[in-house]
């Protein structure tokens, strides 16, 4: 026993001496202040860092908690009465007795110029245990926290898409919300008693300068002068709130003619259906999301029960409402419930209902628990000379009414994807692109193969593989809904820049 006091005792003396060495007497003040947020309202509360270490007062302590500070002559410390019981600190011992369980702390309660101070963990280590009130520390964003009050976390970022903007927004733990548009400014009010929104004010682009709190619970988006009518779209998923803000620009993007020059005689109509551009409206009419596997075949099955076939589901859902509410397309699931469908069944939902787009969602697995990410795949023949001789070759010649025949091509299964390979691999260059951005990539975030799926499939066409279940932090990843929502934030925009390279004939 004596050894282990000795031992203790020898650990104490070097935690404070090494205290006094970096200068416990060294004032100087936070680079941002604390504030202290309650029912009441929000005041800011002094703070000080001493040997690098930051304090607070007892007073404030005692102003804010209502808690009772007395010095202790007899041991030449300093005791705090709350709720009933006592918390006693030792201006030569890292610790605090509190109701008389020992807690550790970063450093000792020292004395400057008549005030005791203590670090500022002190507020989260001892002081929250024994408090009448909840006590909630987030240093970060420098918010003191004090009683049962709402405060969501909130992030924010803003995309330009096209020639107009997009600012989302993310709270955790949602809360309701109203918004207005007045002055060239988006005003969101969040039912909270105040915002945390640690990174500050975000830089905006395009038609979108700025998203900011404003004191005590309203995010503003502020528009640029181009900026049109914005769209408005909340949407809650589990704990968690997205606000999604459309603002397309007010100014047309195409150069006005040259006054000083003669206008140009427009160029006849091609007489060649196969080149026509097809117009804006009718891009990417109509979309095929194949949510993988599902019934029987539930796919990789991650070490904590994740099953892919619930995964590709989840977001298959989230990214079809995104895409209905947002480009108004038609969108097409090849299964809409947990059930078995065919391989081939998936191709001929597309194909039989003339998809301009096919995108296909698994999750990944792997012998190495190591290997992670998400990558795109995408079918690559080589062969588009051989499919145009098979069709010539293929012809066949159909009696019509009123006597003569008509001539159709009859292409292989196999090579149904062979005219649209090309414009395939620009699909998952796009998407690699729009999932790098927000979410981790595998080693090879983009790879060729010659899938049976892909190969049936009459329009452009790729498999997404969202992540690896077989890693037990991507598994825990691709389970929650916050990044279910964030891959399908990430598929929605690879779909809007490839309609964008679709609608300018195919430059991207």
């Amino acid at each position: 026993m004596m050894n282990l006091v000795r031992a203790i005792q020898v650990l104490l003396a070097g935690v404070l001496a090494c205290w006094l060495v970096t200068g416990a007497t060294a004032q100087t003040a936070p680079e941002a202040p604390l504030t202290l947020v309650s029912e009441t309202g929000r005041r800011a509360v002094p703070t000080e860092i001493i040997g690098g270490r930051e304090m607070i007062a007892l007073e404030e302590v005692a102003s804010a908690f209502g808690v009772v500070v007395r010095e202790d002559a007899l041991v030449g410390g300093v005791t705090l009465a709350v709720g009933g019981q006592t918390i006693a600190l030792a201006p030569d011992q890292p610790l605090a007795s509190v109701g008389g369980r020992i807690v550790a702390l970063p450093a000792p309660v020292t004395r400057v110029d008549g005030r005791w101070l203590v670090p500022l963990d002190f507020l989260s280590r001892a002081l929250a245990p024994v408090a009448d009130t909840p006590i909630e520390l987030r240093q970060a964003s420098r918010l003191l926290l004090v009683g049962d009050i709402r405060v969501p976390r909130v992030t924010a970022r803003v995309d330009s898409v096209g020639s107009g903007a997009r600012a989302t927004l993310d709270l955790a733990p949602a809360a309701a919300i109203s918004s207005t548009v007045d002055d060239r400014r988006v005003v969101i009010r969040v039912a909270a008693n105040a915002l945390d929104f640690a990174g500050g004010p975000v830089a905006g682009t395009g038609v979108i300068t700025s998203v900011q709190v404003e004191v005590p619970s309203t995010l503003v988006v502020a528009l640029g002068p181009d900026a049109a009518t914005p769209v408005i779209t909340p949407a809650t998923s589990g704990d968690a709130a997205r606000i999604v803000i459309e603002v397309p620009s007010a100014v047309a993007t195409a150069a006005p003619p040259d006054p000083l020059l003669p206008l140009a005689t427009p160029a006849p109509p091609s007489a060649t259906p196969a080149t026509a551009r097809r117009p804006p409206e009718a891009v990417l009419d109509v979309i095929v999301i194949d949510p993988g596997h599902g019934g029987n075949d539930i796919g990789v099955l991650g070490a904590g029960g994740t099953a892919e076939k619930d995964v590709t589901l989840a977001v298959a859902r989230q990214l079809q409402a995104l895409i209905e509410t947002r480009l108004g397309a038609r969108v097409l699931l090849t299964r809409d419930a947990d059930r078995t469908v065919p391989l081939d069944e998936r191709t001929v939902t597309a194909n039989n209902n003339k998809a301009d787009l096919f995108l296909s969602l698994h999750a990944g697995g792997a012998p190495v628990e190591t290997v992670s990410g998400a990558e795109v795949l995408h079918v690559r023949l080589g062969r588009e000379g051989e499919s145009a001789r098979l069709r010539a070759a293929n012809a066949v010649a159909l009696p019509v009414l009123g006597g003569g025949s008509r001539t159709i091509d009859a292409v292989r299964w196999d090579l149904a994807q062979a005219p649209h390979v090309d414009t395939s691999a620009t699909l998952a260059s796009i998407l690699v692109e729009a999932l790098a951005r927000r979410v981790l990539m595998g080693p090879r975030p983009r790879r060729d193969a010659p899938l049976r799926l892909l190969m049936g499939t009459n329009m452009p066409a790729a498999m997404v593989e969202i992540g690896y279940l077989t890693n037990a932090e991507q598994e825990q990843l691709l389970r929650s809904d916050p990044y279910q929502a964030t891959v399908a934030e990430a598929l929605y925009d690879a779909i809007l820049r490839f309609r964008g390279f679709l609608e300018t004939g195919g430059t991207p």
